[in-house]
């Protein structure tokens, strides 16, 4: 495919890292320094100019493109880079990056259509980050959750401490100690190393990141297994009064019954603004950096710190703190991909990570056909991809113990009719299954060939 992707911030670059393999990617910025390192990092083509100017455009190849991307800083050339796309280049597929609210505000929804603005799918970075931590409120045991399969299927990253029941013991005893357990083990983050476990003799090691696939109704006991019963967080400090810190802060209200929930915000309009906007709701203008700020906010007595400013170092070293003066869990939103290695082994107990996020959600209208979802895991190792098996696929009409499954993939879970399937030796993929599949970085190519996507999906 001919793809063109505006703007090479974090998430165009990464975009493109992601699309460079299999596809004649175009980058475009009008700033030179970012798309010179975007070009000498990945094989792609680079155009230096405003995205939304038709010459550029052209200059990109707009006229043989077959997708444009466009998640620049600015909603208003995202946007009208996707009309110039459509009205004069005929470009297929238009995906935007939009985060101002009032593009978003539903009664101006006719807004993006055929008939106005051409653009195929909206990206909300804020909404989707919201919406991540908010499940992390939800399981503030796991490090990452996502749900799959209309709801059926949970992944969940949880880490392996020194209390967990199943720390040395054979991935095959998990569900001999737990009878019924609805759970797959797929991949095993162990320092730089991403583990997939080929059989039930792996051993988890304390300090491990582990991934797995289960049944949401069995989502408590799967926790259980890992050591991890904490209950949701109902008592909640947010430092970050912006529109991700008022998100969360309306979701806790709306999903978890008894909750309360305290916001910190430094400057003092938009605390303001945070407390006309939501009621019932403590707003406290100050530094989450000030111990007696965070004493105040009842920051001992919080289940769940959740730190959303628009500051990395802000909201690891908030996060650090608020753990010392007793904030049971803590999450911490970290733009900078480089910085969650380093921070994952400091304390803080989940990070968000918004360019991932977003990458996650561009790939999953990109790679389409039978491919129903992706989510990327943590520090980009490697994605979940929910797909629908095909009659050709290799692996249907196969028990999965002599199905050559790739090396670094695993079948996590199997729907069919809207039953969650524990994927075993013994299980049989049939055509019509959704399937969750985990593929480490470097064998996410290999999907294609499993399950018979067309090469131009990836």
């Amino acid at each position: 495919m001919n793809i063109i992707i505006c703007g090479t911030g974090q998430v165009g670059s990464s975009i493109a890292g992601h699309m460079a393999m299999d596809n004649d990617v175009t980058v475009v910025d009008s700033k030179a320094e970012r798309v010179q390192r975007t070009t000498e990092t990945f094989d792609v083509r680079g155009v230096i100019g405003v995205p939304s100017h038709p010459d550029i455009m052209e200059q990109a190849g707009a006229k043989d493109a077959d997708m444009i991307i466009a998640v620049t800083e600015s909603d208003e050339i995202n946007m009208v880079a996707c009309q110039v796309a459509h009205s004069i280049f005929n470009t297929p597929l238009k995906i935007a990056r939009i985060r101002s609210r009032s593009y978003l505000n539903p009664l101006v929804g006719d807004l993006f259509s055929p008939e106005n603005l051409p653009i195929d799918h909206i990206i909300s970075p804020e909404s989707e980050v919201s919406a991540a931590v908010s499940r992390r409120l939800l399981v503030p045991g796991a490090f990452d959750v996502v749900s799959m399969s209309n709801q059926k299927g949970r992944i969940v990253g949880v880490r392996c401490l020194e209390n967990c029941p199943i720390i040395n013991s054979p991935l095959r005893y998990l569900t001999d100690l737990f009878k019924g357990l609805n759970i797959t083990v797929v991949a095993i983050l162990r320092g730089n190393d991403v583990i997939v476990p080929r059989d039930g003799t792996l051993k988890m090691e304390e300090g491990d990141r582990v991934y797995f696939v289960c049944d949401e109704e069995h989502m408590a006991r799967a926790m259980a297994s890992f050591g991890h019963e904490e209950p949701a967080s109902r008592n909640v400090l947010i430092a970050g009064g912006g529109t991700i810190g008022r998100m969360v802060a309306a979701d806790v209200l709306a999903q978890i019954e008894n909750s309360r929930c305290t916001i910190i915000e430094f400057d003092k309009n938009t605390a303001h603004e945070a407390a006309h906007d939501l009621a019932g709701i403590t707003i406290i203008n100050g530094d989450a950096l000030e111990p007696e700020i965070l004493e105040e906010s009842g920051v001992g007595d919080a289940d769940t710190f959740v730190a959303l400013t628009n500051d990395d170092e802000v909201n690891v070293l908030s996060s650090l703190l608020s753990k010392r003066y007793g904030a049971a869990h803590t999450v911490s939103l970290v733009n900078m991909a480089s910085f969650v290695p380093l921070i994952s082994t400091l304390g803080v107990d989940a990070v968000i990570n918004p360019p991932a996020i977003t990458v996650s959600s561009i790939l999953k209208h990109i790679r389409r056909g039978r491919i129903r979802d992706i989510h990327t895991i943590v520090e980009d190792k490697g994605e979940f991809i929910e797909v629908e098996a095909m009659p050709s696929s290799p692996l249907v009409g196969l028990p999965l113990r002599k199905a050559n499954l790739p090396k670094h993939i695993a079948v996590g879970a199997i729907i069919r009719d809207d039953e969650f399937i524990a994927p075993r030796g013994s299980t049989i993929i049939e055509p019509g299954d959704m399937v969750i599949l985990f593929a480490s970085r470097e064998a996410i190519g290999e999907v294609e060939k499993l399950l018979s996507v067309r090469p131009d999906f990836f």
